[in-house]
């Protein structure tokens, strides 16, 4: 081998060893770093949390530029110090956890992490100060980020929280910064965000349902409808079909309220939402009131797998009862699975169905008593009111209505307390009275004729009689 040769080689292994080396010490600074931060995590579950908080913060320091292992630390300390309530620190390192948004980590890496911190904080305090200036942070920081998509998400989990919160003027602040995001420059709808312009109508929507703004509730729910640019998440439409279905409802217009709570309830099943369960008995509720006895809210492919379903149970039995109009059973039901308005499980927990409740007893009511009543001419009141249960001015009252709804053909005497029922004439009848009256004349004028031949006959007998006298008695005097 020759010198040179010798030279080149010599250079090649020191290459490669010096290349060893350097990778050997970067492997061993990860490693320092990674036992970091799973010893901070051991020292999480101490009763004092500061020994962890300062080990984490050392991750950070450790790492030479901003990187995945300081993401993950940042994060631990910003829970640590917000569950003890230290509200300004956890703002502190919370900003300079964002600023690893930008670059160190990847970007549905960041976006998961952002969603679980803000959740986290969310469910964590009451404090409506606190939660402005931590979305506020957020939101800053993705507009600087450039990250349109997880500002849209973040906006849409803000003014979530303010709904469920009641926060209606906060909330109406942000639905405008939304409906602004999801516009055109002309001001028209941008259908290329047609998703996110369906949840932020789907939250419009529920703000007007709590709020009881039927006008806007009504013009809003329509427009929603017409969006086909959007390929919606099942439960956003749950969402707007359930408001659509309360809208119906609180018109009257049962039969359109039926079929938004079975889209809803479709839509809430698909997305796997306990809500379905609960929607559920709201179809239930607008069959009994729409009055279509032929229609079983759990005959269908989606909704038959949920009938024996103990939360569903007692509705499936209550709207059994009612097409069978056995008020009986139907009041029994009420009174083992009813609850009270504001507690749990019972059917009439729910403040929704405890308000149309009325309704359906009345409807129930109404065709017990059509039924009840068919054989009489008439029927003490009391006696219908001691029946149902119920009070005699109660009695009176639903009487009343169904005599001016045409269901009973009839008035109420008030003196003796009946309802005298107008039996409507039976054709049948009339007809074999008019022929038996018939018959009854036609034998009377037979009758009549036989007598009338009888009677002249013995006119004329004596009429020749008196002849014969006279006859005779003039003979008699001529001699």
């Amino acid at each position: 081998m020759s010198d040179d040769d010798f030279m080149m080689a010599s250079d090649e292994e020191n290459y490669d060893f010096e290349y060893e080396d350097d990778d050997v010490a970067s492997n061993a600074s990860n490693v320092d770093i990674e036992n970091k931060y799973y010893n901070a995590k051991a020292l999480k579950e101490d009763d004092d949390p500061e020994p962890a908080i300062a080990e984490f913060l050392g991750v950070v320091e450790l790492e030479p530029e901003k990187g995945e292992w300081g993401f993950k630390a940042l994060k631990q300390v910003v829970k640590l110090l917000f569950r003890r309530g230290e509200h300004d620190r956890t703002l502190r390192y919370y900003t300079q956890l964002l600023t690893y948004t930008k670059s160190a980590v990847t970007r549905n890496y960041s976006e998961k992490s952002l969603n679980n911190i803000l959740d986290y904080v969310s469910a964590g305090t009451t404090d409506m100060k606190f939660m402005e200036t931590f979305y506020s942070t957020t939101l800053t920081a993705l507009e600087d980020a450039k990250n349109e998509r997880l500002w849209l998400k973040t906006n849409l989990k803000l003014a979530k929280l303010w709904l469920d919160r009641g926060e209606y003027n906060r909330l109406t602040k942000i639905l405008k910064v939304l409906h602004q995001a999801c516009q055109m420059d002309d001001g028209g709808d941008d259908q290329s965000k047609g998703t996110y312009l369906l949840e932020v109508y789907a939250l419009e929507i529920q703000m007007y349902t709590e709020t009881k703004n039927n006008t806007k509730l009504k013009e809003l729910y329509n427009r929603t409808l017409q969006i086909n640019s959007a390929i919606p998440h099942p439960r956003i439409m749950g969402v707007i079909r359930e408001c659509g279905g309360k809208m119906h409802m609180s018109e009257k217009q049962w039969e359109k309220a039926r079929e938004d709570f079975f889209e809803s309830f479709r839509n809430y099943d698909e997305a796997g939402s306990l809500q379905r369960i609960q929607v559920l008995k709201y179809l239930v509720l607008a069959v009994m009131l729409s009055n279509t006895d032929d229609i079983n809210p759990f005959e269908s492919q989606e909704t038959k797998p949920y009938k024996s379903n103990p939360q569903i149970a007692a509705m499936n039995s209550l709207v059994d009862a009612y097409q069978r109009s056995d008020i009986h059973d139907f009041q029994r039901i009420l009174r083992e699975n009813g609850g009270a308005k504001g507690t749990s499980g019972g059917i009439m927990s729910d403040p929704f169905i405890h308000f149309y409740l009325d309704d359906v007893l009345r409807r129930i009511r109404a065709k017990f008593i059509v039924n009840m009543i068919a054989p009489y001419s008439r029927i003490e009141i009391g006696y219908l009111a001691k029946t149902l249960n119920i009070e005699v001015e109660e009695m009176e009252d639903l009487l009343v209505m169904l005599i001016l709804d045409g269901q009973v053909q009839g008035k109420i005497d008030e003196v003796s307390g009946r309802l005298e029922i107008e039996v409507a004439p039976d054709t049948g009848a009339e007809e074999a009275v008019a022929g038996t009256e018939k018959r009854e004349r036609e034998q009377a004028a037979r009758l009549a004729s036989a007598n009338d031949t009888r009677f002249r006959a013995l006119e004329a007998w004596s009429s020749s009689v008196e002849k014969l006298s006279r006859i005779a008695f003039g003979v008699t005097g001529r001699a």
